[in-house]
């Protein structure tokens, strides 16, 4: 399929075809698991209160793009909050099949995989995390990524590394692929907007910032979380900070 027709609504594809999901294959995990070695961490918990109230007009009204942050932390309330509202999980589904989060994912597949390079977070040492969505907590990973490395894999865009913490997000392909095989990347594609918007609108009520990345190099940022490429690989790219 060309880099033009993987965004079209190819459905006609699906005509004769037998997913995996039809053959009764296994379901892939709605979350890669974690060693019992890894340090794992519970995030606050997300009820009224946690962050300002802030009307949905003024929140859509507000949302811009923000490169430039201040050098204040954010509070690991605030971080919770962004993770919850980007990948928080409200429902399981079957016996783990599929999961209902705060965004919408094509057949509920939700093939993303949230990495924080903590730089300034309160209560958190600088770091590698990722977000356990089923439960709501963070794996701590390894040592701070130092930040102009991540700089460079952002092709020198400086705000990258000179925020408060920076997410990535992985896609798994075949968390969809299980289900809608040969039209699952423009699902993928569509899902991946779906999640960033709701950093961007998570982020205005407390006075925090981001901006979507889509300009980065594959195989660096790859290399520098641990990725394959094939199976694994980073997908969007989102810093956050104080906004100026």
């Amino acid at each position: 399929m060309s880099e033009v027709n993987f965004l079209k609504a190819n459905w006609n594809l699906l005509e004769g075809f037998r997913s995996d999901q039809s053959k009764e294959i296994e379901h892939p995990d709605v979350q890669k698991p974690v060693d019992d070695s890894i340090s794992v961490i519970d995030l606050p918990v997300i009820k009224p209160g946690i962050i300002p109230y802030l009307g949905l007009l003024e929140v859509i009204n507000s949302r811009r793009s923000i490169r430039k942050f201040t050098d204040e932390p954010i509070s690991l309330e605030e971080l919770s909050w962004l993770l919850w509202s980007t990948q928080g999980v409200q429902k399981v589904l079957g016996d783990g099949v599929a999961t209902l989060r705060t965004v919408p994912s094509g057949g509920a597949r939700h093939p993303f995989e949230t990495y924080l390079l903590v730089n300034n977070v309160t209560g958190l040492e600088p770091g590698l995390y990722r977000y356990l969505p089923l439960d709501h907590s963070i794996a701590c990973l390894g040592e701070q990524i130092p930040p102009e490395k991540v700089i460079s894999g952002c092709l020198d865009q400086t705000f990258c590394g000179n925020c408060a913490v920076t997410f990535v997000w992985s896609v798994i392909p075949y968390r969809t692929e299980w289900r809608y095989g040969p039209v699952s990347h423009k699902i993928i594609a569509i899902d991946a907007g779906h999640l960033c918007q709701n950093l961007y609108l998570a982020c205005t009520a407390p006075g925090l910032g981001t901006c979507g990345i889509g300009a980065y190099d594959q195989e660096a940022m790859d290399l520098l979380l641990g990725f394959d490429g094939e199976d694994e690989f980073v997908i969007y790219i989102a810093p956050v900070g104080r906004r100026k």
